[in-house]
C-alpha cells in the first residue's frame, strides 16, 4: 500500500482546512440550536381551588403533554432534566361544570413560568371529571415505626397519638374504602428514653380528598427493663368427670422482664397459669403443659419452671 508523503506546506494547508471545517460545523450547530422551535415535554398537574361542595374524580392521567416554545438548547436541557415539571390548574370552574379547558388558563400558567419557557398548547387540552356526593369521615391513625432500643430498654406502655383520628373529606365511595391512615415511618436507633415527636402523615395521593390535620404528636414511653420472678398457682381446666385432682407442684415459677417503673407493683395477681386436663383424657398425656393465659402487657416471659406438671386423680 502506497504511503502519500506530504510536504510541510501541504500539511499546514490540510490542518487549516480541517480547523475551518470544525469551526464551521460548530458555528452551524450553534446557530441552529439558538433558533426558536417547538418541542413537547410532560407536565404534572397540580390542582388548586378545589370545589367545596362537590367531590370529584379525574377521568384522565395526572400528566399532560405540553408544547413548549424555546431554543434547541432549552429543548436539550429539558430532555436531560428528569424531574417532574408541575403546573397548577385552577378547579374553580368545576363549581358549575364537569370539565376544565387548560388553554383557557394558559396565561396564568405561563405567568408562573420563566419567560423563555412558555407553553403554547396542551394535549389533551380538556380535562374531564366525575362527581359524587361529598362526605366527611374520621379515620384512625396508624403509627409506622422502625425503632431499635439500647440493651435492656424497650417500650413500657401504650403509644400515645394526638390526635388519634384525622378527618378526611371527599367522595363517599372512596372514603368507604379507607379504614386507617398511616404516618410516615418513625426511624430511631439506640433509644434509651421516652420519645416525644411530631410526625407527618402520609400524603394524600388523590386530588379529590382533603385531610386535616397533616401531622400528629407521638409519645412512646421507654424504660429500662429487668428480670423478676413470681410464683403463680396453676388453675386446672376441663375437670369435667373427676372431683378430686391433685397437681404437683401447685405453683410454677415465672421469670419475666418488666420496666423498673412497674417492678414493685407487678406481682402474681397480674398472672394466670392453667393446665388442661382434657389433654390426659383425650390424648393420654402423662403430664400437663402449663400455659400462661394472662400476664401484663409489655412484660416478656423469660421462662416457666416447671413447664409441665404431674397430677393424681382420685375417683
Amino acid at each position: 500500500m502506497a504511503i502519500v508523503k506530504l510536504s510541510a506546506t501541504e500539511r499546514r494547508r490540510l490542518s487549516a482546512f480541517f480547523t475551518c471545517l470544525v469551526l464551521a460545523v460548530f458555528a452551524w450547530l450553534f446557530t441552529t440550536m439558538s433558533n426558536t422551535s417547538s418541542f413537547t415535554v410532560k407536565e404534572v398537574l397540580s390542582y388548586k381551588n378545589t370545589p367545596q361542595k362537590r367531590a370529584f374524580h379525574s377521568l384522565q392521567s395526572d400528566t399532560v403533554n405540553a408544547m413548549m416554545q424555546g431554543t434547541g438548547w432549552q429543548m436539550i436541557f429539558s430532555k436531560m432534566n428528569n424531574e417532574n415539571k408541575i403546573i397548577d390548574v385552577d378547579l374553580h370552574p368545576l363549581e358549575n361544570k364537569n370539565y376544565i379547558v387548560l388553554s383557557s388558563q394558559l396565561k396564568q400558567i405561563n405567568d408562573r413560568k420563566e419567560f423563555d419557557q412558555q407553553i403554547i398548547s396542551f394535549s389533551p387540552d380538556t380535562l374531564y371529571f366525575d362527581f359524587s356526593d361529598k362526605a366527611v369521615k374520621k379515620i384512625p391513625v396508624k403509627l409506622l415505626t422502625d425503632i431499635k432500643y439500647q440493651h435492656q430498654f424497650s417500650q413500657s406502655e401504650d403509644v400515645s397519638i394526638n390526635p388519634s383520628y384525622i378527618t378526611l373529606s371527599g367522595p363517599r365511595s372512596v372514603l368507604d374504602k379507607i379504614k386507617e391512615w398511616n404516618t410516615d415511618t418513625l426511624i430511631l436507633d439506640s433509644i434509651n428514653e421516652t420519645v416525644k415527636t411530631r410526625l407527618n402523615l402520609q400524603l394524600v395521593k388523590e386530588a379529590n380528598i382533603s385531610m386535616y390535620p397533616k401531622s400528629v404528636e407521638v409519645t412512646i414511653p421507654v424504660d429500662e427493663f429487668t428480670e423478676k420472678t413470681v410464683l403463680i398457682p396453676v388453675k386446672l381446666l376441663n375437670n369435667l368427670n373427676y372431683d378430686n385432682v391433685k397437681v404437683f407442684p401447685q405453683k410454677v415459677k415465672v421469670t419475666f422482664t418488666t420496666s423498673l417503673k412497674r417492678y414493685a407493683v407487678t406481682d402474681d395477681d397480674f398472672f394466670e397459669a392453667t393446665a388442661d386436663l382434657s389433654l390426659w383424657r383425650d390424648h393420654g398425656y402423662n403430664t400437663l403443659p402449663v400455659k400462661l393465659t394472662r400476664f401484663p402487657a409489655y412484660c416478656k416471659i423469660v421462662k416457666i419452671e416447671p413447664q409441665n406438671i404431674d397430677f393424681i386423680i382420685r375417683k
